[in-house]
């Protein structure tokens, strides 16, 4: 009967330093980026915002639609020195090639914003390879390079999306401060919402074709240099290995 007990005591003992590794091993597995996707049910984010000791930030503009104010923004970029990133949607790149290649020659990043501009999430993996091949084969033409970081539209995505993008190269992108200019509720509203909410690391999203952006976009450089921010485009601020993505979408290194 002791003999028993005994027996039994070591498999409950062992057990538990069982249920203790598996925790404790998934823990691990769960912070690396690389074998994240191990799971299947594992649910994989873009990057929102970057963990950086350095007073640093980026700011995005979105182009699908429009290049009214798109000069504007670049006259104030240079006025600022500042460059930044436009994610560009092939479309968009159709139909203003001479503005694509200027946007380029102005030292800005360019990044993917699809083709067609659809929600990704409903896409098979070989309509994705599709979407982003074709307008990075675009963006290629004008820079030389393929572009190395894409957003969704509409901030639509699933784990097939990042994988897939993933495998193509790319660092898909969100954001963690909407400037909400496409509401077009005025100019103060969104020097306030981004001068109040921006901290390191952040990345700001804009569209090129805001109705109020020429008038906005000089106030908020204003403000943010003032607070001692470094503006950069997107491929700056972000690791390119050795980090991981918490539950929140920030990129921290290991």
């Amino acid at each position: 009967m002791k003999v028993y007990i005994l027996r039994k005591k070591s498999l409950i003992v062992t057990a538990c330093i069982v249920i203790v590794m598996v925790g404790f091993l998934f823990s691990i597995i769960s912070r690396n980026e690389g074998i994240i996707g191990v799971f299947s049910n594992q649910k994989r984010l873009p990057i929102y915002s970057v963990e950086t000791k350095d007073k640093k930030i980026a700011i995005s503009f979105d182009a699908a639609w429009g290049d009214q104010f798109t000069d504007d923004i670049l006259d104030i970029l240079d006025e600022h020195k500042i460059k930044t990133t436009f994610f560009l949607v092939a479309f968009w790149i159709d139909k203003y090639p001479d503005m694509a290649k200027k946007i380029h020659e102005r030292g800005h990043e360019i990044g993917n914003h699809s083709t067609t501009h659809p929600h990704m999430s409903k896409l098979s993996k070989e309509q994705i390879v599709n979407e982003l091949k074709t307008t990075g084969d675009k963006i290629a033409a004008i820079t030389g390079k393929q572009p190395v970081v894409f957003r969704p539209p509409f901030g639509d995505y699933n784990n097939l999306l990042i994988e897939t993008a993933e495998e193509l190269g790319y660092s898909t992108i969100q954001w963690d401060l909407d400037s909400l200019d496409w509401k077009e509720m005025g100019i103060q509203p969104v020097v306030d919402r981004i001068t109040r909410n921006v901290k390191k690391g952040s990345i700001i999203l804009f569209h090129n074709n805001a109705k109020y952006v020429s008038d906005f976009l000089p106030l908020v450089l204003d403000k943010l240099q003032g607070q001692g921010y470094k503006i950069v485009p997107v491929s700056d601020l972000i690791y390119k290995e050795n980090y991981f993505i918490d539950n929140t979408g920030r990129q921290k290194p290991n």
